[in-house]
């Protein structure tokens, strides 16, 4: 007997005395300790006050139950899981955004090719983003959307001013400038957000190896479009101006993120979607004629554009909360790269081994960006 528990010695296994009186006396700790937590505890500052956790309302164990499981951990504490990783989150969002991202373009230009009626396309996806959202919220698919408001309304409508702005640049920019060119211009906008960032957003300027990273992506950008094209630009002003836009559009949008609090990340699309769709519906007006032509299988091309568009807004709003705005133009400067891939897979088949090579080494330098810390936490973030 050793301080009431039995203690058998196996005389025939060396060392086994030392083993069993260790043993013994690890049980008997644990013996004293689950005693003392499992003990009733008096606080004399909340003697009249009602107890509201389980072990407070449950009687304590007796001792025969005490005696009967010596050695066995408390089991009267529940464990919670932990929450979700921001890191696991951040990886769900950037994830879903570049595959929507870069299915949606492909899907745009086959939807281009079946109806020629590019601003009803664009005006259907944004719209029907809208309808799509609200239907289903109203039938329990949504459990929180935030309702139209005035003041929010305000805050979400240079967002639409900038998105179509950035729209009218672009398709003036092409007139102008070729699409390999115009991609020279595009994966150099993340030096110029970066600096952005650290002035209007609160970030620090990027590290050594970041800056060499977007050095590294502009020249494999670079690379590739004067491999396969060469370099045109005819109108410097348009190319300036979408420039500029693009830049403040990424900054504003991350600045709505940050500053306009919503109740779900499903609101900032509503709102969004439902603001841009209503300049451009009166540019689609311009192309009632191909509407009016279209066949069955395009308005479904088209349909099915729209779900990839809902699903991209949607991961798209969540990625920029989550990330800064840099890092966000170099994802969708990847997920150009990776649509490029897709369309010389599939259709074009002009773009030489140095090309592919370049483009393998943008998605290299974007890989190994890391983006620039805040220099001071948010205290408010939006949910």
């Amino acid at each position: 007997q050793f301080f009431g528990l039995e203690v058998r010695f196996p005389l025939w296994h060396p060392g086994s005395c030392h083993k069993a009186v260790e043993e013994a006396f690890n049980c008997c700790a644990s013996h004293a300790n689950n005693c003392a937590r499992l003990a009733p505890r008096v606080d004399t500052r909340r003697q009249n006050s009602r107890p509201t956790t389980r072990a407070a309302r449950e009687p304590p164990p007796s001792s025969e139950e005490h005696n009967r499981r010596p050695c066995m951990p408390d089991t009267t504490t529940t464990s919670t899981m932990p929450p979700q990783t921001s890191a696991a989150k951040t990886l769900w969002a950037v994830g879903g955004y570049m595959m929507c991202s870069a299915t949606l373009l492909i899907g745009n230009k086959y939807a281009v090719h079946k109806l020629p009626a590019p601003s009803f396309i664009l005006w259907a996806q944004l719209f029907g983003t809208a309808v799509a959202v609200k239907t289903a919220h109203m039938g329990g698919l949504i459990s929180h959307l935030d309702a139209l408001e005035y003041d929010k309304l305000r805050a979400f409508f240079p967002v639409a001013l900038i998105f179509c702005a950035t729209i009218f640049t672009n398709i003036k920019s092409l007139e102008y400038a070729n699409v390999e060119t115009f991609m020279i211009f595009r994966f150099s906008t993340p030096l110029c957000i970066s600096i952005a960032d650290y002035i209007f957003l609160g970030r620090h300027l990027p590290s050594a190896r970041s800056w060499l990273c977007l050095v590294m992506l502009l020249l494999g950008a670079m690379g590739y479009a004067l491999t396969d094209a060469a370099y045109v630009v005819r109108g410097y002003m348009f190319c300036g101006l979408w420039y500029f836009i693009f830049c403040m559009d990424q900054i504003y949008l991350k600045h709505v993120t940050s500053t306009v609090k919503m109740e779900s990340n499903w609101g900032r699309v509503l709102y969004s979607n439902l603001l841009a769709s209503l300049p451009l519906f009166f540019m689609a007006l311009g192309e009632q004629e191909a509407i009016q032509n279209a066949s069955t299988e395009a308005l479904m091309v088209v349909m099915v554009t729209v779900v990839l568009g809902t699903a991209m807004s949607y991961y798209a709003w969540l990625a920029r909360s989550l990330v800064s705005a840099t890092l966000f133009t170099i994802l969708g400067n990847v997920c150009k790269v990776v649509s490029i891939g897709i369309n010389v897979s599939l259709w074009d088949k002009h773009a030489s081994p140095f090309g592919i090579a370049c483009l393998m080494f943008c998605l290299v330098a974007a890989y190994f960006y890391k983006q620039a810390p805040l220099r001071d936490a948010p205290t408010d973030l939006p949910k």
